[in-house]
């Protein structure tokens, strides 16, 4: 398997449990604006190494602070840390000094196990209801008919679904009601606010966005795609 799927696919797992030992508090449950952030970090192309030495150093500075009467509640709150983090292996990367030698990449996923799961996912889009929403359906059935073909490049696999996932995402949107939306929309602001000082407004533009699409899925209980919701 790849850098890049050994990468994706231990991605949000490690970065969670790596907050929550941070943290120092392992039943956490991250929110929702916490995912999100992890998602546009990874669709930004920010190396996993640069995240957890983001958050090391973000919770070294929060522990040198006289004063800790308020905890650290969300990732967010690492956030500028993990920028300064990926500009640092940027840089390293340009000066051509030496990157530390990746992990062992772990086994992929038997095709039994993407079977079910697209058939799981299959079964939720086609129980909505909506006929717009079952040509997607109907997409991951084929899939599973091509199998173990598909699997044998599980990075082109990964793209096709995430193809479907933004397809299923725009036809829910089209029955989201204002109410709906509005209330994706407060709540997303509710986690945002405390943090909006740290990042840059294109990563506020693309957080939002990987929330309120999360918000739109859930708000039509529509399934994510991606195989990383396989685990």
């Amino acid at each position: 398997m790849s850098d890049f799927l050994h990468n994706y696919f231990n991605y949000f797992t490690e970065i969670e449990e790596h907050f929550q030992k941070s943290r120092g508090t392992a039943l956490f449950l991250l929110s929702p604006l916490d995912w999100a952030l992890i998602e546009s970090w990874k669709n930004s192309g920010v190396p996993l190494e640069a995240v957890l030495r983001g958050i090391d150093a973000a919770f070294e500075k929060w522990r040198a602070k006289r004063s800790r009467a308020q905890q650290v509640n969300s990732l967010a709150f690492c956030s500028q840390a993990v920028m300064v983090e990926a500009q640092r292996m940027a840089d390293a990367g340009a000066a051509g000094q030496p990157r530390p030698e990746a992990p062992a990449d772990p086994a992929p996923f038997p095709d039994d196990e993407i079977r079910l799961y697209l058939e799981k996912n299959a079964a939720a889009i086609r129980q909505a209801g909506v006929p717009d929403f079952d040509a997607i359906a109907e997409k991951l059935e084929q899939m599973m008919g091509e199998l173990p073909a598909l699997t044998a490049d599980l990075e082109a696999l990964e793209q096709k679904l995430t193809i479907l996932e933004q397809k299923l995402v725009a036809f829910a949107r089209t029955r989201q009601t204002d109410e709906q939306a509005l209330a994706a929309r407060q709540q997303l602001e509710a986690y945002l606010k405390p943090y909006r000082g740290r990042m840059t407004a294109p990563q506020i533009a693309m957080l939002e966005s990987q929330f309120l699409e999360r918000a739109t899925l859930e708000s039509a209980h529509l399934p994510r795609l991606s195989l990383f919701f396989l685990r």
